[in-house]
């Protein structure tokens, strides 16, 4: 199964537009969102193209493919305009011995951890830079912003395919890879 993960969309009509095309050339089984869909959020200035109802127009139409977790924009009236669930706090995704915890990072991160054994692999979205690290016994790994990058990184994605992520901007072009032993 080919996954691709994204978060921090923001209601940009213009960066989601490219996510679905770019996930269209991937060929990707599924689309895993970690959350911030359709809201800037009062810290953020508006994105690019801020146009919610477009966003959940095209996520809408791959309701079947997507499955995502509750970013700290998301509130009980984005649920009710998205056909699929975007309210679970965190989700977990087997991956051979190691589980993936995946939430948006706004609860559990870095410096707060949720319940992981060794080897295990926090996924989270929220800081809006990408991220692949091993520390402490677990790996810590962020797929950046399709949206608002921070840190002068590129607006992209991450690909999980045969025990191997890797890290695209928009376009696809690959910049970094981690394969999990």
């Amino acid at each position: 199964m080919k996954l691709m993960i994204a978060s921090d969309i923001h209601g940009s009509a213009r960066y989601c537009r490219e996510l679905m095309d770019a996930y269209e050339k991937e060929k990707a089984d599924r689309l895993l969102l970690l959350g911030d869909i359709l809201y800037h959020g009062p810290r953020n200035d508006l994105p690019e193209d801020y146009a919610p109802k477009q966003v959940m127009a095209m996520l809408n139409e791959k309701k079947e493919e997507i499955f995502a977790v509750r970013g700290n924009c998301e509130a009980e009236v984005d649920q009710a305009v998205l056909e699929f669930p975007v309210l679970a706090e965190f989700a977990l995704l087997p991956l051979e011995s190691r589980m993936i915890y995946i939430t948006h990072g706004h609860i559990f991160n870095r410096n707060h951890l949720p319940p992981l054994k060794t080897g295990d692999i926090l996924l989270h979205g929220h800081t809006h830079v990408p991220a692949c690290e091993e520390s402490d016994g677990y790996i810590y790994m962020n797929p950046g912003s399709v949206s608002m990058p921070k840190n002068d990184t590129p607006r992209g994605y991450m690909i999980l395919e045969n025990k191997t992520f890797t890290w695209k901007t928009l376009e696809g072009k690959e910049y970094r890879i981690y394969t999990v032993s």
